[in-house]
């Protein structure tokens, strides 16, 4: 007979509850609903960038070979996107998928929006998340805190609302 109070080795650890007075008592957000809001936010960021980029160098857009077609390239596939992300995080606490989930990105000792500083370190540190097979951005999913490696570098908290 099965104890129902039996733990399951395989499951990731629970997050704890962070209680906070400013807070209330929230949860963590853990791996697969970050992985939701992003493909929300890519799904946006292309809606955005491919008719830009189409808008630009026409047909190219869609066949060329090369890696960077140009310097409108990087200003709609790369600063564009990277200025959006940072200025949300600041301004809103959380890019369009996160926020439509119901999850806020925070500074963890404050608990506020993230400022310049911190956003620009949290954005720098997803490179560092995905070079090494994407493993801080799985680190999420075994992490106490639900924490990534973005997260650590920049000292942030993703939390359910």
């Amino acid at each position: 007979m099965n104890d129902v109070n039996q733990t399951n080795p395989y499951r990731t650890p629970e997050a704890d509850l962070m209680r906070d007075s400013d807070l209330g008592t929230v949860r963590y957000a853990g791996f697969w609903i970050r992985v939701l809001a992003a493909i929300i936010d890519s799904i946006i960021i292309l809606a955005v960038t491919f008719p830009l980029l189409y808008a630009v160098y026409g047909q190219a857009a869609l066949s060329s070979e090369e890696f960077v077609q140009g310097p409108a390239e990087i200003l709609i596939s790369y600063v564009l996107p990277m200025v959006f992300t940072i200025a949300l995080w600041i301004k809103f606490g959380g890019t369009p998928g996160k926020r439509i989930l119901g999850l806020k990105v925070l500074d963890e000792k404050t608990h506020q929006h993230l400022a310049l500083g911190g956003s620009v370190l949290r954005y720098i540190g997803y490179f560092a998340s995905m070079i090494v097979l994407f493993l801080g951005i799985i680190w999420v999913a075994f992490d106490k805190k639900k924490k990534g490696w973005h997260d650590h570098i920049a000292g942030t908290i993703v939390i359910k609302e």
